[in-house]
């Protein structure tokens, strides 16, 4: 698998997601300092690729785009196709979200889901005429218990179909029954084989409620991807006694804390930073070399939120 050859390799566990730098618009915190004053195509594909390059320099290895996340394939293809010499990536995109704000930030409508046949047909054909052979991992985008591409066996075909031309086939997760959709994406198989191998969801020291499902699925032989670990940069801003005060004591910034507190669990093969500057990531990635304790990660615990109220807040977030 894809991801797991990376776990052999001398570098990084955490990758780079480009749902910040692929569009204008999107829901993390502070985006009004980390972008460009002007978030025209070109300034952001300038910045997608900048971010790029710090990472891959810095020993990111996986780099994680959708077809929701405006233009991050398109960017993306383009820094690999200027960069013939980089073979040592995994490529992971994702469908099932059409994006359709036409690059503006206040558009009243960003994103539209649709887990149906003719949506993969559509999106596999546009990832695959942008990313062609680098595509290493496809993903159903953001499943929830009730999604229709836990039962549609049409579409469990396709996937298979894609699958054995060498694509790794995995799903994403959002929502309070995160652990629910994982633990039924375990139970789908084509022909008595398992049908995904991949799960990312959110996890993060607010949200840790995938966390049993995530080991069940790790120890499935699934890799897990976590995103969001910094709840899209709740746990980046000051302010937070407990890490403060964890921060005083190791030296390490918040964001790095956040980080470090999810790569403390074995399951998790790969963590997502959602940086949206070469400042920020070099931040995300000091998290690599923060150990934490038992009585560290206990206070680190105590953050945990409601699920319901975790998900409930996130979907006020505004655009920006």
């Amino acid at each position: 698998m894809p991801l797991r050859r990376l776990a052999a390799a001398p570098i990084t566990r955490i990758g780079l997601g480009l749902a910040a730098v692929g569009r204008p618009g999107y829901i993390n915190l502070s985006r009004k300092t980390d972008l460009p004053a002007e978030r025209t195509v070109e300034a952001m594909r300038e910045r997608a690729h900048e971010v790029l390059d710090a990472a891959y320099a810095q020993g990111v290895r996986y780099f994680d785009a959708a077809r929701s996340y405006g233009r991050s394939e398109e960017f993306l293809a383009e820094w690999l196709r200027g960069r013939p010499e980089i073979r040592d990536v995994v490529i992971g995109s994702k469908w099932g979200y059409t994006y359709t704000a036409d690059w503006r930030p206040d558009a009243e409508v960003h994103e539209v889901k649709d887990h149906s046949t003719a949506t993969y047909d559509r999106q596999v054909a546009e990832t695959r005429e942008l990313l062609g052979e680098r595509l290493d991992l496809y993903q159903i985008h953001s499943v929830t218990p009730d999604s229709p591409a836990l039962t549609d066996r049409a579409l469990h075909d396709r996937l298979a179909d894609l699958a054995a031309e060498g694509v790794t086939i995995g799903l994403s997760t959002s929502g309070p029954e995160q652990p629910a959709a994982i633990r039924a994406a375990l139970a789908v198989t084509v022909d008595g084989i398992p049908l995904f191998s991949s799960v990312q969801s959110t996890y993060n020291l607010l949200e840790p409620s995938a966390g049993a499902a995530l080991a069940e699925a790790h120890d499935a032989g699934c890799s897990v991807i976590v995103k969001e670990a910094m709840a899209n940069g709740r746990l980046a801003q000051p302010g937070s006694p407990v890490l403060d005060r964890l921060a005083a004591d190791t030296g390490a910034t918040p964001d790095a804390l956040a980080l470090a507190a999810v790569l403390h669990r074995p399951w998790a093969d790969i963590v997502l930073s959602g940086a949206a500057t070469a400042g920020q990531l070099a931040s995300n990635l000091a998290a690599s070399a923060v150990r934490l304790d038992a009585d560290q990660l206990g206070l680190l615990a105590a953050l945990a939120e409601p699920a319901s109220d975790y998900w409930r807040y996130r979907a006020a977030l505004p655009w920006t």
